[in-house]
């Protein structure tokens, strides 16, 4: 099979509706969760922060921030699922740049759930603290 039959059978409609475009993105979200174990490790822990949210009454600004660090760590472990996927369809033997490609992108993923950990304590600590 040529290289344009192949790219024709994979290759979606340009034209295609914002409902469609939002359904795709919908699968991806469904897809990373259903196969990447992490993905649902970091849903746990967003689900742990909301609730965590809710209970200690934090604050507008607060609210905002574990929000967006939520969304960070998602995205992020999205693309690297992404990198991941295009790695794996590319080479299947043990190679440097496909190894380098998916380190890279999971260290990442690390780098930013570090951050988004540290800054959750600085949030919730103190409010902790003041229960007792």
């Amino acid at each position: 099979m040529e290289l344009k039959d192949k790219k024709e059978k994979y290759i979606v409609e340009k034209k295609k509706g914002l409902f469609t475009s939002f359904g795709h993105a919908f699968d991806g979200i469904k897809s990373a969760f259903a196969t990447e174990y992490h993905m649902i490790v970091h849903g746990y822990f967003a689900i742990c922060v909301i609730i965590a949210g809710a209970l200690f009454q934090i604050s507008y600004v607060e609210w905002l921030i574990c929000l967006m660090l939520i969304g960070m760590v998602i995205a992020l472990e999205l693309v690297n699922t992404a990198i991941e996927a295009v790695t794996n369809m590319i080479t299947t033997e043990n190679n440097y740049f496909a190894k380098t490609a998916k380190d890279v992108s999971a260290g990442a993923v690390l780098v930013m759930s570090i951050i988004s950990a540290f800054i959750g304590l600085v949030i919730f600590i103190p409010k902790f603290i003041e229960l007792f």
